[in-house]
């Protein structure tokens, strides 16, 4: 209604379920005022004494037919282009009779279809089934629904059943009420950005690293690191951002689990200082929070970032991520459609997904690697007497990556790739066996300890 008033069109907002100054209430919240608006209430105070009761007749057979002339008199006297009609629900129980209550609204229909009238109708859905019924004569049909969850806001979606002569997107579409008005999240279909993206390939930031990948990260293109907590997953996926940051491209770090003052904090510890790169906008960092954030509106922000100019997307973590979403089969479909989404414009996306335990062969809560083009592993392995650490790639589409071990340490100046651990055997079950006498990278700083 407001949208129209600012294009000059007349207004006409017929309620039977709120108060004028109500309907004032509502707006005021939002910032909105109903100037230019004509607002007609079918019950007015006046009409609420005793001289409107009658008892000789039955209610429904007077009262819908005034409140159909009351409709009738005010859109002759007001002519307006856009007319809302709250509620439903209330002229369903003056007519009673299902079959009089249709008459009426089908009568209503071809008066407005002859006034050229934009007409909204409200329905509260209070009846135990759908009113099919009207959903036949009416030219669009917007469900909008609200879903509880055992934790966490009440998640709203809104889903076009039916608008004749025009395409629409199905599905459902995340939205949230907002103070100033709705703000929505059309489903996103990757089918809609299909583009030719050049594979090159560019540097992690650590020479070791590239050679694993062979030769680096490849544009258009996911990377899921996992392994269990604390092995070096969000480390080396800032240590990529930080080298794509030096490379003058901008860049998108999703923080689901960690607060954005200890990841700072813990990054600058490492050697690995973003905190400029914050602070000009070449990195968006955002903290969120998976119990108030649905998932439509997170591909939306993805996408608004993408659309930005940002060339690297880091999502830390899934785990979260899951655990915002009603089921595991809503997160693998989404997450499908915006892995498409990014590697169809060229981005390169860092997923991280934590893993159950620390030795051994860890378990997830949903197994997205074959999702993903490129698969980081990471691993606990005990050795004379220290938990250490060891990183192999086992998946890659686009690269001849190695199919080696290698070990992998956490300094104050970053992330450090040791050689290949040739001298241990079963390395990925947390508990090897040594045999040979190569040295380990704790080995050499021991060494270059003692000489100094």
């Amino acid at each position: 209604m407001l949208a129209g008033r600012d294009r000059g069109e007349v207004g006409l907002y017929i309620t039977l379920s709120e108060t004028h100054s109500e309907l004032e209430i509502v707006a005021a919240s939002h910032g909105w005022s109903l100037e230019g608006i004509r607002v007609f209430e079918l019950v007015s105070p006046a009409e609420l004494g005793g001289a409107s009761e009658q008892s000789i007749l039955h209610p429904s057979e007077v009262e819908l037919g005034e409140t159909v002339d009351g409709v009738l008199r005010a859109l002759e006297r007001e002519n307006p282009t856009r007319v809302v009609f709250d509620s439903l629900s209330e002229m369903r129980m003056l007519a009673q009779d299902p079959l009089r209550y249709r008459r009426q609204i089908l009568a209503l229909k071809h008066y407005f279809a002859r006034k050229g009238c934009t007409v909204m109708l409200l329905d509260d859905r209070t009846v135990a089934q759908q009113d099919l019924q009207l959903h036949s004569i009416a030219h669009g049909v917007l469900c909008l629904e609200q879903h509880a969850h055992q934790y966490g806001p009440q998640r709203r979606c809104l889903r076009v059943s039916k608008l004749r002569g025009l395409k629409y997107r199905g599905g459902e579409h995340d939205y949230e009420i907002r103070t100033g008005g709705i703000e929505a999240y059309p489903r996103l279909v990757a089918a809609e950005h299909r583009a030719s993206v050049e594979h090159t390939v560019v540097s992690t930031g650590t020479p070791a690293l590239d050679k694993i990948f062979g030769g680096g990260l490849s544009r258009g293109t996911s990377v899921l690191f996992s392994g269990p907590s604390g092995a070096g997953k969000t480390t080396t996926a800032l240590s990529c951002v930080e080298a794509a940051l030096r490379r003058g491209e901008r860049c998108a770090f999703y923080l689901f689990d960690e607060t954005l003052s200890v990841m700072l904090q813990r990054a600058a510890a490492l050697g690995i200082d973003v905190h400029r790169y914050v602070e000009d906008g070449q990195l968006e960092l955002l903290q969120l929070d998976p119990a108030e954030m649905s998932a439509g509106e997170f591909a939306h922000r993805v996408r608004r970032t993408v659309e930005a100019g940002a060339t690297m997307v880091v999502i830390d973590s899934l785990n979260a991520y899951l655990h915002a979403m009603p089921g595991s089969r809503y997160l693998v479909l989404q997450m499908h459609e915006l892995l498409a989404y990014l590697n169809q414009k060229g981005i390169i996306t860092l997923l991280i997904l934590g893993q159950h335990g620390v030795l051994g062969e860890g378990r997830m809560d949903v197994d997205l690697s074959y999702l993903s083009d490129s698969m980081l592993l990471f691993r606990y392995f005990e050795a004379r007497g220290q938990l250490l650490k060891a990183l192999s790639v086992t998946k890659s589409r686009t690269n001849a990556h190695e199919s080696t071990i290698r070990e992998f340490r956490l300094t104050s100046a970053g992330i450090e790739v040791g050689d290949v651990l040739l001298d241990f055997q079963g390395v990925l079950g947390g508990v090897p066996h040594y045999q040979g006498s190569r040295p380990l990278l704790a080995d050499g700083d021991d060494d270059a300890a003692s000489e100094g």
